[in-house]
Formats: C-alpha cells, sequence, structure tokens
C-alpha cells in the first residue's frame, strides 16, 4: 500500500516562506508524476503545483507562479513545495498527491489516485 505523508505546514506571517515536503512510502518502481493541492475553508479544492517524474516539466496555478516552486527528490521518494511571499490567501491545507507518469501533463485532482493527508498552512495578515 503506497503512502503520501506531508510536513511542514504552519502558522506564517504574510511575506514569510515555508518549506513543505511529501514522502512517499511503499512505493512501487512505476515512474510517477506528483501534483500539490490545497483547500480554503468553504472551498473546493484546488490544483496548486505539479511535477513530471523526471523533475523536467513543472506547472503552476497563476496565482503561485513567481512565489511557488515544486522540486522532487526520486532517491529520497520525496517532493517539496517551496512558498515564498506568503499571502493570506494561501491558507489552506495543502495536499500531495501522486499518479502513474504517462507524460501528460495531470492538473486535475481527479487524474490523482494517491493522496496525503494534508497540512495545515495559515498565513496571518
Amino acid at each position: 500500500q503506497i503512502q503520501l505523508v506531508e510536513s511542514g505546514g504552519g502558522l506564517v506571517q504574510a511575506g514569510d516562506s515555508l518549506r513543505l515536503s511529501c514522502v512517499a512510502s511503499g512505493r512501487s518502481s512505476t515512474r510517477y508524476a506528483m501534483g500539490w493541492f490545497r483547500q480554503a475553508p468553504g472551498k473546493s479544492r484546488e490544483f496548486v503545483a505539479t511535477i513530471s517524474w523526471s523533475g523536467a516539466y513543472t506547472s503552476y496555478r497563476d496565482s503561485v507562479k513567481g512565489r511557488f516552486t515544486i522540486s522532487r527528490d526520486n532517491a529520497k521518494n520525496s517532493v517539496y513545495l517551496q512558498m515564498n511571499s506568503l499571502k493570506p490567501e494561501d491558507t489552506a491545507v495543502y495536499y500531495c498527491a501522486s499518479r502513474s507518469d504517462y507524460g501528460s501533463r495531470y492538473l486535475s485532482e481527479y487524474e490523482y489516485d494517491t493522496w496525503g493527508q494534508g497540512t495545515q498552512v495559515t498565513v496571518s495578515a
């Protein structure tokens, strides 16, 4: 059974930075793409960023471009989300997700089949 565990969330002030981590355990040899999503109170879950197995391809939602960076270390079965210049509207539970990588762009939550439990990020004004 594959499991994803996120960490690194917390309470910060606007303008601060946080680095989220997601570690996969029980991973098979399948190449997999990873994504970060978030869900704010009363809102639906939304795409934040995705990265291909090789790391060569990344994509971001417009509101985080230039502030967030997704990266991965396959030797450590880990993916990261570096979040800089945080804003109150970034407050949400952040989830990492994975799926097999067949070379497409995976921007929808419905394209991912494995999810972590989430980590809370709260940004105060």
